[in-house]
């Protein structure tokens, strides 16, 4: 288990045993909570039995009917789990999946009083968000600026031993879209960085700089910007030519 939570750079996440009981040494956070659901979602198995709300299954010859916990699966929509959980320490927890409308979400609640609360709570956090988050694609904002920027670039860029003009090229992001709040998106920004120097030993998709995304303060993603083309050096005809234009403009003035 440890180990698995170190695969998930899950660096504020220690277990001592497997059925979580109060320990000073198991603990975890609630956005640990999160990546960890996010992880174990993508078992098939695990999804199914979360998502279950009742299921009934033969003891001893007799049916039993077994019932999930978690008291917004099948009460709120879109809720598909996940987990609800009690010590004396860590008070009442649940940590819930929702999906609507193609925004999927996980929800965590920690050291709630009552079993009432860690519910309420999770309810309107979810509500929450769905009233006020949606998804956006970030692309063409981002293909805009990268635009905008070229023009300055052609301008303040400077070449040695070629005469290639230098193109640039974002390398695909494998994620544009992302859940912002509405007035979010009126607050989007670019960062951008590239050389400016360039000579015949840089080779095509070479990486020369970065576009970055933010919302406000927060980075959304980065994406490498390369050289589209390959510079190549000037041969001796080239600066042949350079001479003699030099020597006949100096004898002409």
């Amino acid at each position: 288990m440890n180990q698995k939570a170190e695969d998930l750079k899950l660096t504020h996440t220690h277990f001592i045993t497997p059925h979580g009981l109060d320990n000073d040494q198991h603990y975890t956070t609630a956005y640990e909570l999160a990546i960890l659901t996010d992880y174990a979602l993508k078992n098939t198995t695990f999804r199914n039995i979360v998502s279950t709300k009742n299921y009934t299954i033969s003891l001893n010859g007799y049916p039993r009917t077994l019932s999930n916990t978690n008291e917004l699966l099948g009460n709120l929509p879109g809720v598909y789990g996940v987990k609800t959980g009690f010590t004396f320490l860590a008070g009442r927890c649940l940590v819930s999946s929702c999906e609507r409308n193609g925004l999927d979400i996980i929800v965590v609640v920690l050291g709630a009083d009552t079993k009432q609360i860690r519910t309420t709570d999770s309810r309107n956090i979810i509500e929450y968000i769905y009233q006020n988050f949606s998804y956006y694609d970030t692309s063409h904002f981002l293909q805009e600026n990268f635009q905008h920027y070229q023009s300055y670039f052609n301008t303040h860029y400077t070449l040695e031993k070629t005469t290639d003009i230098p193109t640039l090229r974002i390398l695909a992001s494998k994620n544009t879209t992302f859940p912002l709040k509405k007035e979010d998106i009126l607050n989007l920004s670019v960062k951008i960085y590239t050389l400016t120097h360039f000579s015949p030993d840089f080779q095509e998709n070479d990486k020369i700089g970065s576009i970055s995304i933010y919302v406000r303060d927060t980075c959304l993603y980065t994406s490498d910007i390369i050289l589209g083309n390959q510079l190549t050096r000037n041969n001796w005809q080239y600066y042949f030519l350079n001479i003699f234009k030099n020597y006949f403009s100096y004898t002409h003035s």
